[in-house]
């Protein structure tokens, strides 16, 4: 079957936490014989910032971010047999949705794939006339990069006939262990963006440990941090391209995840970064969230910070050793049950059961 995937970008993760989830799953699902076209806009300076040069499993389109370059590749919706649009493309995303949703075959299958469903949710539900509840109920799938039971709830309360979570997951040829690299060492390193609905949790669980910290060393990267004031022990990195994830996952003593305020709010929402992460071999610190346990099992496989002050006594009393094993554990974990190859095997079940069940009802 042939998919036209409308997201945010494919080839660049600057200021585009999706980049890592879309690859993975969409190269597990060429995998499995699907033929993928990836329309991304020449927006946000993205394009300047590429992490990966053009795939062999996906043709990836690249469209001015105006409204003749929307209008050229919403008709190309008309040619595939599955249509995504994702939400936080960031530029026109109403008119791509309509259009894209409008443009589709009767026959083809129509998917909304949220990758941040508690922000929108919050968004929308409030807006009986929003783009997306116009639309929901003429879709077929809503799938979500995780948010468990409450999102499933919340999609279905608007009228979507069907949501499923498809959370975040490991590929295993691109995030692995790499030798330690001197410069990225530290006791704890956080890998994120500096936006409004997280900031107040780094300050909380990052800036604040560090600051009680001073003898550890911690590490900050990520873009928009450059004119934060932080405690003297932090150093800043920037943006870190995927490429060097895995490096950055592997020098230090411990990986912090932090979520963004609505999906903490929400729980059953692991970021990229924890799979990441944990494909290094990393020992993973989060922050609490309900449904953790889905995923990684807590003081054996991820430790867990309800405030700043448990992220300091974690890093206290954490030696390498002890570290070491926890990351390996995590890594033999999420291997064994939580790779984009077993995500890409239920997508392709939710779409072979669209199918089978539109051909019961055209019998019908």
């Amino acid at each position: 079957m042939r998919i036209a995937f409308y997201g945010s970008s494919l080839l660049s993760s600057y200021w585009n936490g999706a980049a890592t989830y879309y690859r993975g799953l969409l190269s597990a699902l060429a995998a499995l014989g699907y033929h993928i076209t990836f329309f991304e806009s020449d927006a946000f300076d993205r394009q300047s910032h590429r992490d990966i040069e053009m795939p062999d499993w996906a043709r990836v389109q690249v469209y001015p971010a105006s409204e003749s370059g929307v209008h050229d590749v919403v008709e190309q919706a008309s040619l595939a047999d599955v249509v995504v649009k994702a939400s936080g493309v960031g530029v026109y995303d109403d008119e791509l949705l309509e259009g894209v949703m409008a443009a589709a075959r009767p026959s083809a299958i129509r998917i909304f794939w949220d990758v941040d469903a508690p922000a929108t949710l919050s968004e929308i539900t409030p807006q009986p006339n929003h783009p997306l509840r116009r639309v929901l109920g003429q879709l077929d799938l809503v799938l979500t990069y995780g948010g468990g039971k409450p999102v499933v709830a919340a999609y279905r309360a608007l009228g979507a006939a069907r949501c499923v979570p498809i959370y975040n997951a490991l590929d295993p040829a691109t995030h692995y262990p790499v030798p330690r690299q001197v410069g990225l060492a530290a006791d704890l390193v956080f890998l994120g963006n500096r936006l409004p609905d997280r900031e107040t949790r780094v300050d909380q669980f990052f800036l604040g440990p560090a600051a009680t910290l001073p003898k550890r060393s911690f590490l900050l990267a990520g873009s928009g941090w450059h004119d934060k004031p932080i405690p003297t022990n932090v150093r800043l990195l920037g943006h870190v391209g995927t490429s060097q994830h895995n490096a950055l996952n592997s020098s230090a003593l411990a990986v912090l995840n932090i979520a963004r305020d609505s999906m903490a709010a929400v729980g059953f929402s692991p970021a990229t970064r924890v799979f990441e992460a944990a494909g290094a071999g990393a020992c993973i610190i989060t922050d609490a969230w309900e449904g953790i346990e889905m995923f990684l099992k807590q003081d054996e496989e991820i430790l867990v910070a309800r405030d700043a002050q448990d992220v300091a006594q974690h890093i206290g009393a954490l030696a390498p050793s002890r570290a070491a094993e926890i990351g390996l554990r995590a890594q033999s974990r999420i291997l064994a049950e939580h790779t984009y190859a077993r995500r890409a095997v239920l997508v392709d079940k939710l779409l072979r059961e669209t199918l089978s069940a539109r051909r019961t009802a055209a019998v019908a």
